[in-house]
């Protein structure tokens, strides 16, 4: 029998207070792991499966025998896991901003273990996604320049929905244009967001890639007693024609 809430770690942060915490979710008989940032609800795994299609519309697309993967953003892991989860993939290379995660992954205190920390196919680097997006040196301190064959951001609540004010800049045609550079010329951009398509967001996609869809993701909410829907943005460097 669990407990009905345990706060399982607290943290001060250059965001703000951060709190990991699992509590019972008596609507869906079990428990319910979440990460709160200064009392806003940042993550949870109550329901993962526009984190894992984040992982499996990209790839499914993405023409590559042995693809190199970055994730903006590792949260709880679930769309790391789900990129591992596709034997072909050579290597998950994972940005996070708040140290803490990185932490928890490694002791095993989430819902995923240690297997993402395990796995040696995927790497962690503590860093600000957004400032190396826009920068020249690219993502890996390692290999300056380096371009991966997809990229997969889940750090925003949408693209106009930003945890940080500085995010911004990265959704305009310049920051778009400058993601690309580290890309692939046959790589593909996957954006995960909360919210239904946003024409518009479409739109700007379509000027910096070959082509560019926005995906719906609809799942049964049981707690609202109705199907939600959120959205994987795909921009593709070549044509999927």
């Amino acid at each position: 029998m669990s407990q009905f809430f345990e706060e399982l770690d607290y943290r001060q942060t250059q965001l703000g207070e951060l709190i990991l915490r699992r509590r019972r979710v008596l609507a869906l008989d079990r428990d319910v792991v979440e990460v709160i940032l200064n009392d806003e609800h940042l993550m949870s795994d109550m329901f993962t499966a526009s984190e894992i299609a984040l992982a499996d519309l990209p790839l499914h697309r993405l023409r590559m025998d042995t693809p190199d993967i970055l994730v903006g953003g590792l949260g709880l892991g679930y769309t790391a896991e789900a990129v591992l989860a596709h034997d072909h993939v050579r290597s998950v290379t994972v940005i996070e901003y708040l140290a803490p995660i990185i932490e928890w992954h490694r002791a095993g205190i989430l819902p995923l273990g240690t297997s993402l920390a395990a796995d040696p196919r995927c790497r962690f680097i503590e860093g600000d996604f957004f400032a190396l997006a826009l920068g020249d040196g690219g993502f890996d301190p390692g290999q300056p320049g380096r371009q991966f064959d997809g990229i997969f951001l889940d750090i925003d609540h949408s693209p106009d929905f930003h945890l940080n004010p500085s995010h911004a800049a990265l959704y305009s045609d310049d920051g778009l244009e400058r993601l690309t550079r580290h890309m692939t010329a046959t790589g593909i951009f996957a954006l995960w967001s909360n919210n239904p398509p946003d024409a518009g967001f479409l739109s700007r996609l379509t000027t910096h890639f070959r082509s560019a869809s926005a995906e719906e993701v609809i799942f049964f909410n049981p707690l609202l007693w109705e199907d939600c829907v959120q959205t994987v943005y795909l921009g593709l460097m070549e044509s999927s024609d």
